[in-house]
């Protein structure tokens, strides 16, 4: 538990208009990406509108707002910060005026070469006025724009010069783009609805707009959609590069019901569950899961086992992420605000619980705390990611090594420091078979410490 979640992006071209109703909806389907913020850009003619604040979706819109966007493009993003901090000035999307008229910018991921093109481009007088990545990306694509035809091909052109995970939907007045970096490291997919053309990080976002899914957007490449509706393609970088999906997107940071460059997040993590119980088996009675990405993997758990699967704690889903609560002693209270034990599934029984990974481990800690409060005998800890050894650098918020447990701590020692019976983590091996039906390859830096790309110097000691 505790990792931070991506961000999520959006974007609808629909010449029926209202475009900005399908955006909440699809941001609602991606508001686990990002609970900190959230914006809507449209496009009515040829004027932008945009409402975006800190929040969640369901505060930041009204019925009153969206009916005032409209539109017959927008796009929408939200966000859980990794670079900047969780300011209204770093709220998606961001709107850009320049000489060649406006556009908007959706963003998620996170450059390992932001510094040197900051410092570039402060060289040649640019004026930054956030401390996010998208807004570096924004200025590129604007100085590409001077320079090129079109606005796809500016995106294009500009998309090489960044090094680094990003997933992006641009609109200008008239034309919905969409781009991938070449590794593939955060999921963009595209759909259908009549006329309308969507892009969304995930492919539930498109079921909750009642969209077909069409296919990905494949590393490297760059879509768009113009005025005359037809979807068309820039493959430029497209298999340039050996991708490098991260591997988190199934075990935790997608939704279950999202299928991604061809797997079922669903599946990979009953698979995960699975193997995790041909590791680690023990004698119990009931296996649990830690709501909400540890449920999938504690069924495959129980089903590989032959133990049964029951509901053993309850989540309070109006509290707040445990990992924003300052200072330990909060952090931990909220923990036991946001998940309860069920005492007639855990009271006098042997327990294997399913975590979709164990960071710093003291929320694990405090759940076992809760769980033998609940008249547990045995509490058996399970993670269906493997031990995290290394920080991310693609915009994954996990902790500098000092921070993670399994850095500073042996197997019997973190056993011990979170108070289970026994402890366990999917084996790198297992991890590698958690996707069959994938086409991509996979980033797995945080678990080895090999990244697909080489991070500067000044973040290898963190």
């Amino acid at each position: 538990m505790a990792i931070h979640e991506e961000c999520g992006v959006f974007g609808i071209y629909d010449p029926a208009g209202s475009c900005a109703q399908s955006a909440y909806y699809g941001l609602y389907a991606l508001q686990h990406r990002g609970q900190e913020a959230c914006g809507i850009a449209t496009m009515n003619g040829l004027e932008m509108k945009c409402h975006k604040d800190v929040g969640l979706v369901g505060d930041v819109f009204s019925r009153e707002i969206l009916d005032e966007l409209g539109g017959t493009m927008a796009v929408g993003h939200v966000r859980y910060s990794t670079t900047g901090g969780s300011r209204r000035e770093n709220a998606q999307p961001l709107t850009l005026s320049y000489v060649k008229g406006t556009f908007a910018v959706a963003h998620n991921g996170n450059l390992v070469n932001v510094d040197n093109l900051r410092r570039h481009y402060e060289y040649r007088g640019a004026i930054f006025h956030t401390s996010t990545d998208s807004e570096i990306i924004s200025y590129i694509i604007a100085q590409e724009r001077l320079l090129c035809p079109s606005i796809e091909r500016a995106v294009a052109n500009a998309v090489r010069q960044l090094r680094g995970a990003f997933s992006l939907v641009v609109m200008s007045s008239r034309k919905l783009i969409a781009a991938r970096d070449p590794w593939g490291f955060r999921p963009l997919c595209i759909g259908k609805r009549g006329d309308a053309w969507i892009f969304a990080s995930e492919s539930c976002a498109l079921d909750s707009v009642g969209a077909a899914f069409i296919r990905d957007v494949e590393p490297g490449e760059v879509v768009y959609v113009d005025v005359s509706g037809q979807l068309q393609s820039i493959r430029d970088d497209c298999g340039s590069r050996r991708t490098s999906l991260c591997i988190f997107e199934y075990l935790y940071f997608a939704r279950p019901d999202s299928v991604i460059d061809g797997q079922s997040v669903h599946d990979a993590r009953i698979l995960a569950g699975r193997y995790l119980a041909r590791e680690h088996p023990v004698e119990a009675d009931v296996v649990i899961g830690v709501p909400d990405s540890g449920l999938n993997a504690a069924k495959g758990y129980a089903l590989e086992s032959g133990i049964p699967y029951n509901d053993g704690l309850i989540k309070n889903r109006y509290v707040g992420r445990t990992f924003i609560q300052p200072g330990q002693e909060n952090r931990e209270l909220a923990v036991r605000l946001k998940l309860n034990p069920l005492r007639s599934s855990i009271s006098d029984r042997r327990v294997v619980v399913i975590d979709d990974s164990i960071v710093r481990g003291t929320t694990s800690r405090q759940l076992v705390r809760l769980l033998r409060e609940a008249g547990a005998k045995e509490v058996h800890m399970f993670s269906s990611a493997p031990m995290f050894i290394a920080p991310c650098y693609f915009g994954t918020d996990i902790p500098s090594k000092r921070e993670l447990i399994a850095c500073n701590y042996t197997m019997e020692e973190m056993r011990q420091f979170i108070g289970a019976d026994s402890l366990g983590f999917l084996s790198l091996d297992s991890l590698k078979k958690i996707t069959p039906e994938c086409r991509c390859g996979f980033c797995d830096g945080c678990f080895t410490e090999r990244y697909p790309i080489p991070v500067e110097e000044e973040n290898q000691g963190t």
